[in-house]
């Protein structure tokens, strides 16, 4: 199922979604007369973006913005110890669960009552269809724990990605600069517009400075620390024997850190990944933001197409300054992000790099 939800196929038909999400994200930014907090701001984003394009849900903004504070109570209060008490964190995640079953039940009755008007098939179609030709009609229960799923699944590390993103766009200026010199010379920014119909996943794979952008971010900047493993076999690992059965945990962060392929580790480098050095190529497990072996991260390719398309946009079409005097420091925990969250000032630019203030337009229509 997952295959045909993160196919090549299907990536095509979100990449116009994602783009209008984005769009419309970045607009609303540059029209807030104070410094947003990015960190907080790509999490409703990703959010977002995970209920409107891989889910297909059509509900009202505001209804939407409170599921999202909903959906963070309970990932807030999700790895609380179990103590069910009145006042605990794990009362509050409970109750944030079945406050947010309900809302994901609304929307996914809605959606299977409304099929007018659907110009692609999201990652619930999917879900539903390939129940239905394995014979087994999905019940409402195994459909919200699979909504569920994909949005956790969508939502924290890609936030956290973007947030890196931005922060070193941002201390980078000469990467921007770089990315939109690549952008004019593919045909896709002219006069600081992006040109109608040169969005396509085959012309987004084709920016090789892109990629090594997105690359580097995640090497640097890799979101979630590592994962676990259960031992098939028992080996030796200098010297020590490891015993078939036993859970072990690898670390991402350790091996980009470590990794004797890349040079001076701790500088963002984009360059590392192009032609002339081609850092990551050199052995199967020095670079590994997204995990190894057949249990590699199933999201990637969207997660990075995603990612790709923000950068685009923030090229082409804001201008953004770090509202802070110093840039601050990072926590690793849950996942890799700036402590106050990193606060920016946007500025919406019009075709000719001036700066512009625009409202904020209604959020995709009937076009999802």
């Amino acid at each position: 199922v997952f295959s045909k939800i993160f196919s090549h196929e299907a990536l095509e038909s979100y990449l116009p979604k994602i783009q209008l999400v984005i769009k419309d994200t970045l607009r609303a930014w540059s029209s807030e007369p104070e410094p947003i907090n990015v960190y907080h701001e790509a999490q409703k984003l990703t959010f977002r973006m995970a209920s409107r394009v891989l889910l297909g849900f059509r509900i009202p903004d505001e209804e939407l913005g409170r599921l999202f504070e909903v959906y963070q109570q309970f990932v807030e209060n999700v790895f609380s110890l179990p103590v069910d008490l009145p006042f605990s964190g794990y009362r509050r995640g409970i109750r944030a669960r079945e406050t947010l079953q309900k809302g994901l039940e609304k929307a996914i009755q809605e959606k299977l009552q409304n099929t007018q008007g659907k110009d692609y098939a999201d990652a619930l179609d999917i879900l539903i269809e390939s129940g239905k030709e394995h014979g087994k009609e999905l019940t409402m229960q195994e459909l919200k724990d699979g909504t569920l799923e994909l949005i956790f699944a969508a939502y924290a590390t890609t936030a956290s990605a973007s947030t890196s993103l931005i922060m070193q766009l941002l201390k980078h200026p000469r990467v921007l600069e770089k990315l939109r010199e690549e952008l004019r010379s593919k045909g896709i920014l002219h006069n600081g517009c992006i040109c109608e119909g040169s969005l396509r996943l085959d012309n987004i794979h084709g920016l090789q400075y892109l990629d090594c952008v997105i690359k580097e971010v995640l090497r640097l900047f890799t979101p979630i620390s590592g994962g676990y493993r259960t031992v098939l076999q028992t080996f030796e690992l200098d010297g020590f024997q490891i015993p078939k059965g036993w859970s072990v945990m690898y670390s991402i962060r350790d091996t980009h850190d470590t990794a004797p392929v890349f040079k001076d580790v701790d500088v963002f480098d984009p360059d590392r990944f192009g032609q002339g050095r081609s850092e990551d190529k050199d052995g199967r497990f020095h670079y590994l933001p997204f995990g190894g072996g057949v249990r590699t991260c199933l999201g990637k390719h969207l997660a990075k197409l995603f990612l790709k398309a923000l950068a685009i946009e923030l090229a082409s079409t804001s201008r953004f300054e770090l509202a802070t005097r110093t840039f601050p420091r990072i926590t690793l925990v849950p996942v890799v992000h700036p402590v106050d969250g990193l606060k920016v000032k946007f500025f919406g630019l019009d075709s000719n790099q001036n700066e512009i203030l625009t409202g904020t337009d209604a959020m995709l229509g009937a076009t999802v």
